[in-house]
């Protein structure tokens, strides 16, 4: 696998990490700051979030209690200046972001979750994200209802949504509120944890929605009201949520599209401007991509620190621990074969694509990975049969030629994978003894 420069698309702070990242890094390196230091570090902090799409407000604020804080504790004339610039940063960054993570709010039998947000803004597949996580993470019972009969299309959308999940889909009655009401008796009646209301959106907000989502609120008494925002759309997102809660009082926010190509100034105005908490983010389109969002951890990676918790947690929810754990046992007895690396590849790709893990990792948001390449490796393996897989050694000229044409590759692709097999093996011997999740990685 080839690791190159410049970074691929990623988050959508990769612009603003690398731009804090630069400015944070010009002050560690001065050793000794002055007040004049200091502003001007501030003042590239403030174009930087300006031009993230931050809101200005949010800016200056963040700004002043930065400035106050790093002369008020005389952090100037310590011997580490910039080192304490950059955790005062930091934690101003986590306020910013809400300070400490908010859970769902299930306090009621059934809770009622009520979705709500502009059409677009991906309500629909939150749903399903949603109620995938309740019940795998949290083992409750859910039950969904399609209250957006102005969109027939998205009854079918969360229909199937729910097929795949094994949660029943409720869509009957003549309004979205009676659609609504119906499915609070039907959960009630068949003992599911939890209702998860999809509503309709609009293109723009208007009365007739507003009213509609009033009268649901008042008569489902929901647990929670959280808007689903696009954060591709920048400060319209900061202005529909202010919105939404003048008219609805939300209880939190759904941000979606975290994995575009956006600024991020949403999701660092978002929290300050409305005063709720954002709950969950979505980074992608498959089921599984659903975040709790953590304020510690966002404002981490956004100054290029990494994300290790969620990584690990990702890995704890995604990888199959028996098959680790025997994984390791093999290592350990140094009968590491081909079909051992393939497992490992299949592992590691459970874990969602490689940009993706490693935005978490310090220092490795801009790296670039060539994701096909693990595709190859493992249609290399793929063609090569069972004994040929457990003894690379029997290998010669005529199997890499029936393999190579077997898996759309060249004899050199083979070789090298081969190559990088023995060096792997050699690793292993080094690391005997030693315990770790995945194994080595000759693919890289």
């Amino acid at each position: 696998m080839q690791y190159n420069q410049p970074p691929v698309r990623s988050l959508m702070f990769n612009a603003l990490t690398e731009r804090l990242n630069s400015i944070l890094k010009q002050l560690r390196r001065r050793g000794a700051l002055t007040e004049k230091d200091l502003d001007e570090g501030l003042r590239q902090v403030r174009l930087a979030l300006l031009e993230a799409d931050v809101n200005y407000k949010v800016v200056k604020r963040f700004i002043d209690d930065i400035r106050q804080k790093a002369l008020g504790a005389q952090i100037l004339e310590s011997l580490t200046p910039g080192q304490q610039i950059v955790k005062i940063v930091r934690d101003e960054l986590v306020q910013i972001l809400g300070g400490t993570r908010a859970d769902l709010r299930l306090t009621s039998w059934p809770s009622v979750i009520l979705l709500v947000g502009l059409q677009g803004s991906g309500k629909t597949t939150m749903a399903g994200k949603l109620a995938k996580y309740l019940t795998e993470k949290l083992q409750k019972k859910v039950l969904l209802a399609a209250t957006d009969l102005q969109r027939p299309a998205a009854i079918e959308q969360l229909k199937q949504l729910g097929a795949r999940l094994g949660s029943p889909v409720y869509a009957e009655g003549r309004t979205p509120v009676e659609v609504a009401e119906r499915a609070l008796v039907e959960a009630r009646k068949n003992s599911f944890d939890v209702l998860i209301i999809d509503t309709a959106g609009r293109l723009q907000i208007d009365e007739e929605l507003m009213a509609e989502l009033v009268e649901m609120r008042q008569k489902l008494q929901p647990t929670e009201i959280l808007l689903v925002a696009d954060a591709m759309t920048g400060q319209e997102a900061v202005n529909i949520a202010q919105t939404f809660d003048q008219r609805l009082a939300l209880t939190g926010i759904i941000l979606t599209k975290l994995d575009g190509d956006a600024r991020g100034g949403a999701a660092l105005s978002m929290v300050t401007v409305t005063g709720r908490p954002i709950k969950f983010i979505g980074v992608g389109e498959k089921l599984e991509d659903l975040e709790v969002f953590h304020p510690d951890r966002m404002a981490e990676r956004i100054l290029g620190m990494g994300d290790i918790l969620s990584l690990i947690e990702e890995a704890e929810a995604r990888v199959d621990a028996k098959k680790a754990e025997e994984l390791v046992r093999r290592i350990q007895k140094e009968s590491f074969t081909l079909e051992d690396f393939r497992e490992q590849i299949q592992q590691l790709r459970r874990l969602g694509p490689l940009t993706k893990l490693l935005e978490k990792l310090p220092g490795m948001q801009k790296v670039e990975v060539d994701e096909r390449a693990l595709i190859k490796v493992e249609a290399i393996i793929n063609s090569m049969t069972p004994e040929e897989r457990r003894h690379p050694e029997i290998l010669n000229a005529s199997r890499k030629r029936r393999i190579a044409l077997g898996s759309g590759t060249q004899v050199s692709d083979v070789n090298k994978l081969l190559k990088r097999f023995e060096e792997a093996k050699k690793m292993i011997k080094h690391l005997k003894g030693k315990r770790f999740p995945l194994g080595p990685m000759p693919w890289r």
